[in-house]
C-alpha cells in the first residue's frame, strides 16, 4: 500500500499511572502498557498492514512499544531509527512532579495553561508550539519523503509530539489542537496522497486518552 503513514502513541508508563508529569524523563512502560503496545501490534496484523521502516524517539518507553509492536506485528528485525526531535514535550520544573500537587502549588488554573495552552511553555520546559518546532522539520526532511516515496513508515511517539503531527496532518487550529487527546497505543493510520495530504484516517483502537 503506498503513503502510508501510522502513528502510535507509547503504552501506558509508569508515571502516567502514578500521574506524575513525565516529559523527557525515561520510566518504563506498565504491565498494562505493555499490552496496549501488544494490542496495537495484533489491531494492525488484523488489517494486514506491514511497514518498511519504523522511526521512535529517544525515549525507553516509546522504544519498548515499538518493540513490542513488531513482534506482534511479525517483524521484530524492521530497521528503526531512534531520534530526538520526535521525544515527548520537555515539563521542565513540572517534570517527576505529580499533577495534583502542581495544582496546589501553582494553582488549577495556572497548571492547565501549562497543559494545554498552545504556546505558554511551563517553566523551564517546552509549550506544544516548541514541541512543533522541532518536529515538524523532522518530520518534513526525514519522514514524509520515505513516505511519498511508497515507504510504508510506522512513528511510535509521544502525546505532545503525536499531537504537533497530528495538528499539521489534519490542518487543525491552535484553539482545536488544545482538545485533542491521543490515547495510549491506539494507532492511528494515515493514507497519503502525493503532497502529503490525507486522504484517510482511521483510528484502529477507541480508548479513553489521558
Amino acid at each position: 500500500m503506498a503513503n502510508l503513514l501510522v502513528l502510535v502513541r507509547h503504552g501506558q508508563s509508569e508515571w502516567n499511572e502514578k500521574n506524575l508529569f513525565t516529559g523527557w524523563r525515561d520510566p518504563g512502560l506498565t504491565e498494562q502498557g505493555k499490552e496496549e503496545a501488544r494490542a496495537a501490534g495484533h489491531a494492525l496484523k488484523e488489517k494486514g498492514y506491514r511497514f518498511d521502516i519504523a522511526f521512535t524517539s529517544a525515549l525507553s518507553r516509546a522504544q519498548e512499544t515499538n518493540r513490542l509492536l513488531l513482534e506482534e506485528l511479525g517483524q521484530p528485525d524492521l530497521p528503526v531509527i531512534k531520534e530526538q526531535a520526535l521525544n515527548e514535550r520537555d515539563y521542565g520544573d513540572l517534570s517527576g512532579l505529580n499533577k495534583d500537587d502542581a495544582r496546589k502549588k501553582w494553582g488549577e488554573e495556572q497548571v492547565h495553561i501549562w497543559r494545554r495552552s498552545y504556546d505558554v511553555p511551563p517553566p523551564g520546559g517546552e509549550s506544544l508550539k516548541d514541541t512543533a518546532e522541532r518536529v515538524l522539520p523532522y518530520y518534513e526532511k526525514e519522514i514524509l519523503p520515505r513516505v511519498l516515496k511508497g515507504e510504508r513508515v510506522l512513528v511510535a511517539a509521544h502525546g505532545n509530539s503525536l499531537r504537533a503531527l497530528v495538528m499539521q496532518l489534519d490542518k487543525l487550529s491552535q484553539d482545536q489542537v488544545i482538545a485533542l487527546n491521543i490515547a495510549t497505543g491506539a494507532p492511528i493510520v494515515y493514507e497519503l496522497d502525493d503532497k502529503g495530504n490525507v486522504l484517510r484516517k482511521e483510528i484502529l483502537i477507541e480508548r479513553e486518552a489521558h
